[in-house]
């Protein structure tokens, strides 16, 4: 396993400004935190930017003070910067991705440029987020801007970010829009903006959004969710970009669509890693990261011949046949290279399904099946959006197997690597007007054992594109093509490749509003496999994850993310249970010493269906947000519920904020969105 080596002497000595202003031309200030080498006052020098809502202050500290720090000490001036409306920042946040974050980023682009600090260049450079808006603002042009990092992100918000994927709704967007109202529930720190930190609080608390509920509003992919997709123009991103993913992450179809379509220089590295930065991947092997932005940096701002370029287009972790855990803190495989993006060295290899098989050749009396699943078919998913924690891998899949049809290919006589995406195509006929299907792509042991490579759904009311939704006619025929999210993958010889098909998702997916019944031509049922014949083993990124010296803290109280399933045999329903205890992600309570401010975040999840009837689903979310220091305490507890009827989702939402102990706001959210 990978021990991250903690550098504390550098080329350049670093002064941090612990907060900043940035002014916006209509009178709203930005809060930055900047990293700037003291030879910056003789020569000035390149700039990177971190652009995004979740606090420079309390928020993101454990990871800038080590990432930031280690560029600065290797000469650049790094600012980290609250968007408008969060943080310390002015403003209000009403929706991620707007214009007008844009529209700002352009501006405190163009001011960085002006400081006399600066030599004109700046990189941009984000996870999540700001990885979002590091393409998006790549896409404006901005002449300053001279290279990109993006980091677990899409180009295409619609297919791949957290909200809908596969024309479904990802029941992680309840999940998420509640851990933005607790973000947006902490105020300004009174040590940094002085008396104005109540009203501005009180102000952004009246007039917080209801996040999922917002998201929710736009169940197909229109203007909204096409604003902020760089996929509609490739061409506009003029400067290069490095994309980095994970396979554990749920980000990582976009980085083979941006090799595949950017005209610009470009590289990408995918690790196993979930949605974390590699220097601290898990699964490992982590990998130092900040060493290769440093040299992808020193090339595309300092104009330095360092062989940034040299290489495979693309660097990928192959993952190797590996028994199924929840628990996986290493990934077998090796680090192998692409050249041409998903072109590169690959062959489309045909499987047909017949019953229970998965064969090389077609069979004509393949016959037909009706499928029709159970509502609890995905309880051993796993997470979407894995964050590195235990137990959010998906286990053996034989449970979610036994309640989905499942076709097994022969034991392979020799390993089989496949690299991109595999396609399903079927023809099929519903009896219901909406329904769904779920592909899973599984490498089976010996042994029995059944280990997730990939998986991917359709909602079949967007067979004519996510644009629209028809209706399917009950009985009629129609051919649906479902795309597997892409991965790098070897069976080993002596295992077996299976494909199962099942009618719902839960928890991951909410479910359709009738459990419809699938009728399905096996003879039509194709699986096409991008198989690598011979990958090209390299050495891979640099190796050892490097960071400068961790911000002070304290932990105070050890945190756990506890996970179960329970089920009650009298009304045949099954409950998980995700609840985050002192962080989220098990972060512990912790106190940043050197601006002695606790936080302190517990978040429950409880998703609960009956297997016969979807319309039962349920899913409540309570959090509880503590944050400040002696005479100076926040608190802000969240209950969400989200459910269903026939033709709308049905969420609420509760929000309790107080001061020292004494209420301040209270927000209750009702909403009804149309299906």
């Amino acid at each position: 396993m990978s021990t991250k080596r903690i550098v504390t002497q550098f080329p350049h000595a670093v002064t941090v400004t612990e907060h900043l202003w940035i002014p916006l031309g209509d009178g709203t200030r930005l809060a930055a935190r900047l990293w700037l080498p003291d030879a910056a006052a003789r020569q000035p020098l390149p700039a990177i930017l971190e652009y995004i809502p979740y606090r420079k202050r309390d928020g993101t500290r454990t990871r800038d003070e080590p990432m930031h720090g280690f560029f600065a000490g290797n000469g650049y001036a790094v600012l980290r910067v609250d968007m408008r409306g969060s943080g310390e920042s002015d403003g209000l946040l009403a929706d991620e991705y707007l214009l007008q974050e844009q529209d700002d980023a352009l501006e405190v682009i163009d001011w960085i440029t002006q400081q006399s600090w600066c030599s004109g260049n700046v990189g941009m450079m984000g996870k999540s987020w700001g990885g979002f808006n590091g393409l998006q603002v790549a896409a404006r042009r901005p002449p300053a801007l001279k290279a990109v990092i993006t980091v677990c992100s899409t180009d295409d918000r619609y297919a791949d970010d957290i909200h809908y994927k596969g024309g479904c709704l990802l029941n992680d967007n309840l999940w998420w829009g509640g851990i933005m109202l607790a973000y947006q529930s902490r105020p300004a720190d009174p040590a940094l903006v002085g008396d104005s930190w109540y009203k501005d609080w009180i102000n952004r608390l009246e007039n917080m959004p209801f996040f999922p509920a917002l998201w929710m509003e736009h169940p197909l992919r229109d203007a909204y969710w096409q604003h902020g997709s760089v996929c509609e123009d490739w061409s506009a991103i003029q400067c290069p970009v490095m994309a980095i993913g994970g396979w554990a992450d749920a980000y990582s179809n976009a980085v083979f669509r941006l090799m595949d379509n950017l005209q610009v220089p470009r590289r990408a590295i995918l690790g196993p890693w979930a949605h974390i930065y590699p220097q601290d991947g898990t699964p490992e092997p982590a990998i130092g990261f900040l060493q290769e932005a440093v040299r992808w940096w020193d090339h595309w701002l300092k104009d330095e011949d360092n062989g940034a370029m040299d290489g495979p287009m693309i660097q990928t972790w192959l993952q190797d046949s590996q028994p199924p855990s929840a628990m996986r803190p290493v990934s077998r495989g090796e680090w192998v290279g692409f050249d041409r993006g998903t072109a590169s060295n690959v062959h489309h290899s045909p499987r047909w399904l017949t019953r229970g098989q998965l064969n090389t050749q077609p069979d004509a009396d393949a016959g037909v099946i009706n499928l029709c699943s159970p509502q609890n078919h995905g309880l051993m998913a796993g997470e979407w959006m894995g964050a590195g924690v235990p137990g959010e891998m998906p286990p053996d899949q034989r449970v979610d197997d036994g309640m989905a049809e499942f076709f097994d290919g022969e034991p392979l006589a020799e390993p089989l690597t496949i690299f991109g995406f595999p396609q399903f195509t079927v023809e099929l006929s519903s009896d219901k007007p909406a329904a769904m299907l779920y592909v899973r792509l599984s490498d089976v042991a010996p042994d029995g054992s059944v280990n997730r490579v990939t998986h991917g759904w359709l909602n079949l009311s967007h067979l004519q594109g996510h644009d629209k939704s028809v209706p399917l006619i009950p009985g009629q025929k129609v051919k649906v093509p479902v795309q597997l999210d892409g991965i790098a993958h070897r069976f080993a010889a002596g295992n077996r490749m299976r494909i199962s098909l099942a009618t719902t998702f839960w928890p991951m997916i909410w479910p359709m509003a009738e459990a419809a019944t699938l009728t399905v031509d096996l003879h039509s049922a194709q699986l096409i496999l991008p198989v690598c014949a011979q990958p090209v083993s390299i050495a891979g990124p640099i190796a050892e994850p490097q960071s400068a010296v961790p911000t002070p803290q304290t932990l105070l109280s050890p945190g756990r993310v506890d996970r179960n399933i329970t089920y009650d045999f009298l009304t045949d329903s099954w409950t998980s249970v995700t609840h985050g205890v002192g962080g989220v992600f098990g972060e512990g309570v912790y106190r940043f010493d050197d601006i002695d401010t606790t936080v302190d975040h517990n978040l429950r999840r409880e998703l609960t269906v009956s297997n016969d009837d979807p319309l039962s689903a349920r899913y409540l979310l309570t959090q509880t947000m503590k944050m400040g220091r002696e005479g100076w305490w926040m608190e802000a507890v969240i209950t969400l519920e989200m459910r269903s009827d026939l033709t709308h989702f049905i969420v609420s939402g509760d929000m309790v904020v107080s001061l020292n102990g004494e209420e301040e706001v209270s927000r209750y959210w009702h909403e009804k969105v149309r299906r």
